[in-house]
């Protein structure tokens, strides 16, 4: 069902089950809707309601308008009360908040949908929650279980813009930071692909999850990833992010990994980056929330391939505010665009010779309470799902997959792309 406006009245049953081991099992093997970390997960079926707007635009703060609306003429019986329990929406918004620069509406709009059947996993509990648009109230149980696929292996190969072509926008960069028009920006480049038609992309999500268990796992509407940066999170209303600017490889052995992460720890055009990362993230906090602090210094955090350097944020958030308002103040962050801001965004199109879509964009949840998790969308590839009933049911699906590095007036264009190469290693193996 599609709607742009609140004027369907939900109701949602969510009843405790007993331990469910695999979520994923439950969803569609096409296109699995899975929001998972550290053991706790979200995996969810079908569509109860789905924010449409009939122009195909709209942004995080236009959904929250739209959703309070949801949530105020629901009917939710919720006995269990876990973070994710209830009426609960999962989202992947563009990564460019212009409105006239959505080029990329017709393979990657605006998502944000109320499934028809949640499963869900935090700790030693589960549960299933069922949403109608139905005036009866809906019976939680279980959907089917579907046996995974055999595995399969992507084709991948450059897409719009080549490590050679990477390093001559880097230099752009450069030359436009030289130019007073920033003080950081962030460029992506590209690869481009396909899988086969009757892949069972289920398999990449586990693969994803089970490879890099401390990253935001997610698939939603074809954007499937495992994220290391948290945008905001709200649990009781409690707001915590974590920025993460400044990257380095991991070294081959204990010394080499040793040397890396000091080489981080202590480089002057790293910790700057950062720095300009962070002052963006407490800047558009600061208006919706309380007792805001941040580390004094970044601690360094470790990954299967990559050191970051990385910062937590924590503050109280004002009654009135909900994590998608959080989302709308924040994307997007230095740490993913730039600075400032809005002159970053202009030199970012102007050098890359593609729209993003959903890459370095929100995705997330949230749930009745406004509590939600949402990370960016890194590490991620974009799998252009066709639903139209005339489509080759035998042709490949293509997919896009991104990385991107940040850019001061010290970079190395070489080092920057070697950087992005890290950085796409997580999907690529994966997708292998």
């Amino acid at each position: 069902m599609n709607d742009s406006a609140p004027a369907v009245r939900l109701r949602v049953v969510t009843r405790e089950i007993d331990a469910v081991d695999d979520v994923l099992a439950f969803t569609d093997p096409h296109d699995p809707l899975v929001w998972s970390r550290r053991g706790d997960a979200l995996a969810a079926r079908g569509r109860a309601l789905t924010f449409a707007p009939a122009d195909g635009t709209g942004d995080a703060r236009d959904i929250a308008r739209w959703w309070r609306g949801v949530v105020e003429s629901a009917r939710i019986d919720d006995p269990v009360g876990l973070p994710g329990t209830g009426l609960v929406a999962f989202g992947a918004l563009p990564f460019d908040p212009r409105p006239d620069a959505r080029r990329r509406t017709a393979s990657a709009p605006v998502s944000f949908t109320v499934p028809r059947v949640v499963v869900g996993r935090r700790g030693s509990r589960s549960w299933v929650t069922a949403i109608s648009a139905e005036p009866e109230a809906p019976r939680p149980e279980l959907p089917e279980v579907v046996g995974y696929g055999p595995h399969w292996s992507a084709t991948v190969g450059p897409g719009a813009l080549t490590p050679d072509g990477y390093q001559q926008a880097v230099r752009a960069g450069i030359d436009a930071i030289a130019a007073g028009e920033v003080g950081k920006v962030v460029l992506a480049r590209d690869l481009a692909g396909t899988v086969p038609a009757d892949a069972d992309l289920r398999r990449l999500v586990r693969a994803l999850g089970s490879g890099y268990p401390d990253t935001w796992g997610f698939a939603v509407d074809g954007l499937i990833g495992a994220s290391p940066e948290t945008l905001v999170t709200v649990s009781g209303g409690t707001v915590t992010a974590r920025v993460l600017a400044g990257t380095i490889a991991r070294g081959a052995d204990a010394d080499a990994d040793t040397a890396a992460s000091l080489s981080l720890a202590t480089s002057s055009k790293d910790l700057d980056e950062h720095g300009y990362a962070v002052r963006s993230v407490l800047e558009a906090l600061r208006p919706s929330t309380s007792s805001l602090v941040a580390g004094e210094q970044p601690f360094m955090l470790k990954l299967p391939n990559v050191w970051h350097l990385a910062t937590d944020v924590e503050g109280r958030l004002d009654a009135e505010a909900s994590a998608l308002d959080l989302v709308a103040a924040l994307h997007p962050t230095a740490a993913v665009a730039g600075t400032p801001t809005a002159a970053a965004l202009d030199v970012i199109r102007r050098l890359e010779p593609f729209d993003r879509g959903r890459y370095a964009g929100p995705v997330g949840w949230i749930d009745a309470n406004g509590d939600g998790e949402w990370a960016i969308a890194l590490r991620c590839a974009q799998f252009h799902l066709d639903d139209d009933d005339d489509a080759d049911a035998a042709a490949p699906i293509p997919f896009t997959a991104y990385a991107g590095a940040g850019i001061v007036s010290a970079s190395d264009p070489e080092s920057e792309m070697l950087e992005t190469r890290v950085k796409f290693r997580p999907i690529v193996d994966a997708l292998a």
